[in-house]
């Protein structure tokens, strides 16, 4: 298969994205090929950082979705395990420098970069988990969720799946960021570095993320401010029926600066008690 530039590969994908017919062509099936093997190589990404923040290239999106309706549907024998799938599992992981604890998993097209352990839980398509990090038991990364370096995600988080449609932002958590047990972070939410986040936070596109630090609260929806200290929270809202409470993230501090990474964490779960 001839390698072709970014730019040859994304003007095939689109194309092929508009007019499903022209994957019955080889040049344009061998794009759609070439672009998951550079995404497991880790070549390209599915968004990367930038001056003006970041930025999400719909096309890889749109190859990963075309993926799917030409990968041929197969079964994967690995020890007395049987899976049926049309998405084999990363390769040469001693080589790529990452650590996989039986049975976790992570399929072809994510890329793990060295350093990464990775323990019983699951890494889709499309992901990218940065240098250092730990994703640990029955956590899950979803489908081109950006994960940074050093960032820890305990254990049962949910990091979800934004795939469709192909424009809208994954899941990004950058360097330094911990997320602790059991929490969920979905719909395209974006976590700054080294923020903490508090066991069983649920933040979706629509949580009201508010910072009560102040004398007055600050709102905030889709996006945690670097090194915030995040709790769940509940707000009361009035209905016909009566007054109850809506679920929210509050912001209750911020890790220090003048502190590394580690002692920066540590020192946060202690000063504001923040479950882990």
């Amino acid at each position: 298969m001839e390698e072709l530039n970014p730019d040859e590969l994304k003007s095939l994908i689109e194309a092929a994205y508009l007019d499903r017919t022209l994957l019955q062509k080889g040049a344009y099936r061998d794009a759609v090929f070439s672009a998951i093997d550079a995404l497991d190589r880790g070549v390209l990404r599915v968004a990367s950082p930038g001056p003006e923040g970041w930025t999400t290239h719909v096309w890889l999106k749109q190859a990963i979705l075309l993926y799917f309706g030409i990968a041929e549907l197969r079964t994967i024998e690995i020890g007395p395990f049987e899976y049926r799938d049309r998405i084999p599992l990363k390769r040469d992981l001693e080589k790529a420098g990452v650590r996989v604890v039986p049975p976790g998993v992570a399929r072809y097209g994510s890329h793990l970069e060295p350093g990464v352990i990775l323990m019983p839980a699951y890494v889709n398509i499309g992901a990218r988990v940065g240098r250092g990090t730990l994703i640990d038991t029955w956590a899950t990364v979803g489908s081109c969720a950006q994960i940074g370096q050093d960032v820890h995600i305990s254990g049962g988080v949910g990091i979800g799946g934004v795939l469709e449609p192909p424009q809208a932002s994954p899941v990004i958590i950058e360097d330094g960021a911990f997320i602790g047990s059991r929490a969920v972070i979905v719909e395209g939410v974006y976590v700054e570095r080294e923020a903490v986040i508090g066991a069983n936070v649920v933040i979706t596109a629509s949580t009201p993320i508010i910072d009560v630090t102040g004398p007055e609260p600050i709102e905030y929806r889709g996006r945690v401010p670097a090194r915030s200290v995040v709790i769940p929270g509940m707000r009361p809202k009035r209905y016909p029926a009566g007054e109850f409470g809506l679920p929210c993230a509050l912001i209750i501090g911020k890790r220090s600066e003048n502190t590394d990474r580690k002692v920066s964490l540590n020192a946060a779960l202690r000063d504001f008690g923040v479950p882990t």
